[in-house]
Parts: structure tokens; sequence; C-alpha cells
């Protein structure tokens, strides 16, 4: 059985990190404790430090003097997990998150800043009553035989059966308009096995690194990545697959793979991101905390944590909005045509 490149790499991230878990001697459970170990935690296995002070200037150092000034004795630990959750989203990384009994910490500006472009209400006046229900994929055909099917998450595994049974179902059809937007990722094998059905030759995808140490650019040397054809149907026919900047994780390693397919097209908003491979540990007084620990790199060595620019760049025009028009997918369909035009 062929074996899955994406539970290879998870198995060597647990491999080459060491225990994500603070010495317990090492800080103490009072809310500066818990602060310094959760700050040292982030300083020492965090791995996008250096892209972050690239893009937004972060300097982590002064972040820890900001934040510690607003520790007091009488600190309450609800006041500690808002401190500690503000800290964390200077990182501008929606894969940071703090987990207590008060909840947990996100950084949402990566979405929550840049137009929503996906309505499920317009959405369905293009699948219709009578799409199709495929292990989490909907899928229908629009006019011209052009394919319609949306992936809204990565959170269950695909078959190769389920896949192949939805491309024979579309087998009359020219072109696919693959539409991914708002999914917020998943399992990453899930996203490895549907984009292994665009390709019938193994390809390089990109590349992964692994921290070797605590300083914040200690990284192996990247180790490439490769896509192999999936078990069943190939779909080789054009593909337009739409994106929004919830595409986030797992869904944006989706297109990390599939923007390196020559049949493939990017249509509508930057990705969210997320391309670091999350890693879990726990503070002192049990809190648990999850970070980037392991960047992934495009085919040509670029970062992707902040957003993967489509091929055509297009919002849902406020006037479509009113109107009850999907710009994105009008736009595919349009791409769809042209290219599909090309070959007769």
């Amino acid at each position: 059985m062929r074996r899955k490149i994406f539970t290879y790499i998870i198995t060597l991230l647990t491999l080459s990190l060491p225990c994500g878990c603070i010495e317990e001697d090492q800080f103490d459970n009072s809310p500066t404790g818990n602060f310094d170990a959760l700050w040292n935690l982030i300083d020492q296995r965090y791995c996008f430090f250096d892209y972050a002070q690239q893009q937004f200037g972060l300097d982590w150092n002064s972040i820890y003097h900001k934040y510690k000034a607003k520790i007091e004795a009488e600190t309450n630990d609800s006041e500690l997990f808002d401190i500690c959750g503000e800290m964390l989203g200077e990182l501008r990384d929606g894969h940071v998150n703090l987990t207590s009994v008060y909840g947990t910490a996100y950084y949402w500006d990566w979405k929550l800043n840049h137009p929503e472009n996906f309505s499920d209400s317009i959405q369905r006046k293009y699948l219709g009553n009578k799409f199709k229900f495929n292990n989490g994929i909907k899928y229908t055909e629009l006019p011209d035989s052009i394919a319609y099917a949306y992936v809204g998450t990565f959170d269950n595994n695909f078959g190769n059966g389920n896949i192949t049974a939805m491309m024979l179902d579309i087998s009359s059809c020219k072109a696919l308009i693959l539409d991914i937007r708002n999914n917020g990722g998943g399992m990453i094998t899930a996203a490895e096995t549907l984009a292994s059905h665009f390709t019938d030759e193994k390809i390089k995808i990109g590349y992964i690194q692994h921290k070797t140490g605590t300083a914040h650019d200690a990284f192996s040397s990247p180790e490439a990545m490769y896509l192999s054809p999936g078990e069943g149907a190939i779909w080789k026919r054009p593909v337009i697959v739409l994106t929004n900047r919830g595409v986030f994780s797992a869904a944006n390693h989706f297109i990390i793979m599939m923007k390196e397919l020559s049949h493939v097209t990017i249509v509508g908003d930057y990705t969210g991101g997320g391309s670091g491979l999350p890693f879990n540990s726990t503070l002192p007084n049990g809190w648990s905390v999850r970070f980037s620990a392991s960047p992934i790199l495009d085919a040509e060595g670029n970062h992707a944590e902040f957003g993967i620019k489509p091929d055509v760049k297009i919002d849902i025009t406020s006037e479509d909005w009113s109107k009850g028009v999907d710009t994105i997918i009008e736009e595919a369909i349009k791409i769809a045509k042209e290219l599909t035009k090309k070959k007769e």
C-alpha cells in the first residue's frame, strides 16, 4: 500500500522534537511562572519568528516585557488567561492557541479582516436540489458540461473509492470547478488523498523543515515532499479551484499541492495560510498550548504561512451579492468555458 507522505511527515515531527511539556521544576505554578513557561516554550519551539519579523516586524523579546508588566501578585487565572492569549495573538498565527477552563484563545484576524467571499445561501442556488453528497463532498453538474464540487472540510479522510465514484459520475463533464472556500482544514492526509486524484505522475510539491535547537533560526535543511497519483480515477481535464481567506491549515496545504499542476487554475482570494505543522504542549497549571512547530514551504521554497495568492484574484462584488450571484463561481465558469474551448 502506498505510504501517505504526510503521515510520514507527522512521524518525523514527533521524532525530531523533544517533549513539548515544560519540566516541572523549571517554572512554578504561579501567574509569573506560567507566563514565563509559555513565553519560553514559544521562544524555543515556535517556527516562524524570522518570517514574522520580516513580514510585520515582530520583536518577541519586547513582547515579553510588554505583557509581563501586566501581571501582578493579585492577578487571577482568568486575567492571566487573557494576558497570555493577547500575547500569543502578537504572532498573528491561527495555529497558535491557548486552551483552559476559560475557553480557547485564537487569533482570528487572519480571516476576519478580509472579505468573506462566500455565501452558503448563494451557493445553494448553484448546487440546486439534485446535488449528490459523497463522503463530505457535494457535487452537481452545471450547464455547458461543467461539474461543480464543494469540499467544506478535511475533517474526515476521503476514500479513493469515494473520489473515484464521484469522478466517474461527472466523467461526461469537460471541466471541474472545485470549491474549497471556508475550508478551515482538518487532516492533511485527507487533503493529500484528494489532490492525488489530479495527477498521473509523482511530483514535488514542497519542502518541510524541523527544529534542531532552541534558537529562532535553528532548522534542518529543507526536505522535499512529493505527491503520488491516487488509486483509482485521475482527473486531467481543466480544474478551477476556488479559494478565500477561510482556506486554512490542511486546506492551505491542498492549494500548495494543486498549484503545481498545469491543468489547475486557482481563482478567488488569497488563502488564510496556516502552513506550519502544529504541535501541542502543556503549562505547569495544566493549560494546553498549540503552536506551529515545523514550517512547510512550497515547491519554490517560499513560505505560505500568511496565505497563497490565486492565479486569478477576484472578490464577490456588493452588487452581485445583493442579487444572489457568486462573482467567483461566475468567473470560474467563464474560465472553464475558455479552457475547454481551447481543447476542442
